[in-house]
């Protein structure tokens, strides 16, 4: 079907990811369902022909090939090795998903660059619809602790707020970021906050990500 070149949409209904590396480099759009429920018709029917503008995101992290699992976006620094000399970057990042729209991210800010560790710091950036309909997008916050006592994730999702924007608007999303996003277990098993650098992440995915430092003192 996709070589006789009638466009082509593929509906993926599923439980876990699929290996649809083939289905990714050929048919140029996809629809991925998970279980819809006794509504799938209908539900896939306004979104095939434009009815609904989608604008969810993928809640998991989908792989390349099976060599390549586990297969998550917070992973540690020195995970995700080479598998049979492909690239180590997953089919679709964790966070992930396009809409009949665009969306751009602009001017992200703190509102302070320096705090104390019991403090609260705001991010904020400004979301602008560049396509030319309604759509939704899913801002997401991501927190990278750059040197801690013990090994710590390359980013963890600390926030995200679904907006719903016409053509042309422009709306400023914020996030606070303070002990409840920047504390972790540390080697006694206790939670605390330590000092030094962040990288607060916002972004439409965990791969398309924009970052500011914050640092925390004492």
């Amino acid at each position: 079907m996709v070589a006789t070149g009638v466009p082509t949409v593929v509906v993926l209904i599923h439980g876990r990811p699929l290996a649809v590396t083939w289905i990714a480099e050929h048919v140029p759009a996809i629809v991925d369902g998970w279980y819809l429920g006794q509504e799938t018709g209908t539900a896939l029917a306004r979104v095939l022909f434009g009815d609904v503008n989608p604008g969810a995101k993928l809640p998991v992290t989908v792989p390349r090939s099976a060599g390549q699992l586990p297969m998550f976006y917070n992973l540690k620094p020195s995970a995700r090795r080479g598998y049979l000399f492909d690239t180590t970057e997953p089919l679709w990042p964790f966070g992930h998903g396009l809409s009949y729209t665009t969306f751009a991210l602009e001017d992200l800010r703190l509102d302070r660059t320096t705090m104390a560790a019991s403090e609260s710091a705001t991010v904020s950036v400004d979301v602008v619809n560049t396509g030319g309909r309604e759509g939704d997008e899913v801002v997401q916050l991501y927190v990278r602790d750059a040197i801690s006592s013990v090994t710590r994730p390359v980013q963890e999702l600390k926030g995200f707020e679904r907006l719903t924007l016409a053509p042309g608007a422009r709306r400023t999303v914020s996030f606070a970021v303070g002990p409840e996003q920047l504390r972790f277990f540390d080697r006694a098993m206790e939670r605390v906050v330590e000092p030094g650098e962040f990288e607060i992440l916002v972004g439409t995915s965990s791969a398309e990500v924009q970052s500011v430092t914050l640092t925390v003192t004492e």
